[in-house]
């Protein structure tokens, strides 16, 4: 199990993408194994702090990437600094790339409007080798019937999580992991930010700036940072 360090009382795992990767793709190798993947950012954090359920479904979970930059820069402030910041497009991405030419299957859940099956579809034309066994908006009986090695859920916080933590232990899937909106991302329904803006930290500011609408939702970046600096000073001595 690789190492996690606590931010607002969730686990965050702090490793490297390629060990993280490297990680994932071992635990294939052990039939017995399921591995449960969140990818927690500042929103998710705000929310565990409010609700309980939810923050034990991100603790429970095996992996939980530090998606946000905000993550990041909470570490540095409590002292948990993390190695690398890992988001769920990217870590879809990378393990996409990884076992498209292996014997290793792919599924696709959630998502509206058939982005799951547009997703699968672009994917499939950058990997023609890649395997695909499952895509959906729902989970429906029919869905059992495949073996799948890694499923992508596409629900959104915190219904995806929840989802996964009910249903991993009864569905033939080895590897589930929670990725939000990344299957907008890879078909092109929503751009992403330039990679010097991301490696800057705006990201959040260009997303704000093409997607105006989700300004209710950045303000839980006001309050994430609130929570932060109270957790700073009141562990003081």
């Amino acid at each position: 199990m690789l190492e996690k360090k606590k931010i607002l009382g969730v686990g965050i795992t702090n490793s490297t993408k390629e060990k993280i990767l490297e990680y994932i793709l071992k635990s294939l190798e052990k039939k017995d194994k399921k591995l449960f993947v969140v990818t927690p950012n500042p929103e998710f954090l705000v929310l565990a702090n409010k609700d309980s359920g939810f923050r034990k479904v991100l603790n429970n979970a095996d992996l939980a990437l530090p998606d946000g930059v905000g993550v990041i820069l909470a570490g540095r402030i409590l002292g948990n600094s993390f190695e690398e910041r890992v988001t769920g497009v990217d870590l879809m991405n990378d393990l996409i790339f990884h076992v498209a030419k292996k014997p290793i299957t792919v599924g696709f859940l959630g998502g509206r409007d058939g982005v799951a099956e547009k997703t699968a579809e672009c994917l499939q034309k950058k990997h023609p080798k890649l395997k695909i066994a499952f895509v959906g908006e729902e989970w429906g009986i029919d869905s059992r019937r495949s073996n799948i090695d890694i499923l992508f859920v596409a629900f959104g916080a915190p219904k995806q999580e929840t989802w996964i933590s009910e249903n991993l232990e009864k569905i033939p899937v080895r590897v589930a992991i929670g990725v939000g909106g990344s299957f907008d991302y890879i078909i092109g329904l929503v751009p992403r930010a330039p990679l010097f803006i991301r490696k800057i930290g705006f990201e959040w500011l260009f997303r704000l700036i093409i997607q105006p609408w989700r300004l209710k939702r950045q303000l839980a970046l006001l309050e994430f940072a609130w929570l932060v600096l109270k957790e700073k000073f009141s562990s003081k001595p």
